[in-house]
């Protein structure tokens, strides 16, 4: 695996921080199911606070956002000055164990590519959720369209994994499949899994899911 260019998706984020939307949807009424708006929530990656802004709008008030990109931070406190959004230096989270009631993960996997990256991901995550804590993911999931499907082949030589590409302005991202996701979050007892199509942020369609999972007790 190319780990020079892999180095490079923090540059990337941090250049087109001012520019970049994201436009998937988050799933509020179903959120709402399983999370109070008393529960102590922290967004990992939460880019500029999107999400977390939309939370705040629902009466969601204990909130928290961490992200690698410092100008993507920098957005977030700048639209959304009543956020508590900390750019987060490293792979640690900087929270002591059992922190949060929920964790939110939302288009992360995308961009962490290398399957042990996001395994010490969820780990992480899982160190700072409390026990019965709330995951939510949502992300990509592979497609089948002739765009995509050209794509795959072409950088699974280079990366060893279906689904890796990369994309021209120079961002290395992954779709995967659902059982992968599944196996990334064998530690948390499935509540909730869709499948769904988003909207990407060059404008495309995906293929993408929602997912919410409680942390195991062991």
């Amino acid at each position: 695996m190319n780990s020079k260019k892999v180095s490079h998706q923090q540059e990337y984020w941090d250049e087109v921080a001012e520019e970049k939307e994201f436009p998937t949807p988050f799933p509020l009424a179903e959120f709402k199911k399983h999370i109070p708006p008393e529960m102590n929530i922290l967004d990992v990656g939460c880019g500029y606070g999107r999400t977390l802004n939309e939370l705040h709008k629902n009466d969601f008030k204990n909130l928290k956002g961490v992200d690698f990109s410092e100008k993507m931070i920098n957005r977030g406190l700048r639209l959304h000055p009543h956020l508590n959004l900390i750019k987060n230096n490293g792979d640690d989270l900087p929270f002591s164990d059992n922190s949060f009631d929920v964790v939110l993960l939302i288009g992360v996997l995308t961009s962490n590519i290398q399957n042990e990256k996001q395994e010490e991901l969820i780990s992480e995550i899982s160190r700072v959720l409390k026990d019965n804590g709330i995951l939510y993911i949502s992300d990509f999931l592979l497609n089948d369209d002739e765009r995509n499907l050209k794509r795959y082949e072409k950088f699974e030589d280079e990366y060893g994994i279906y689904g890796i590409f990369e994309l021209p302005e120079g961002v290395i991202l992954r779709h995967h499949t659902k059982k992968h996701i599944l196996k990334l979050t064998e530690d948390y007892k499935k509540l909730y899994l869709e499948n769904t199509v988003f909207n990407t942020m060059n404008g495309h369609k995906s293929n993408g899911f929602y997912y919410i999972g409680k942390k195991i007790v062991k």
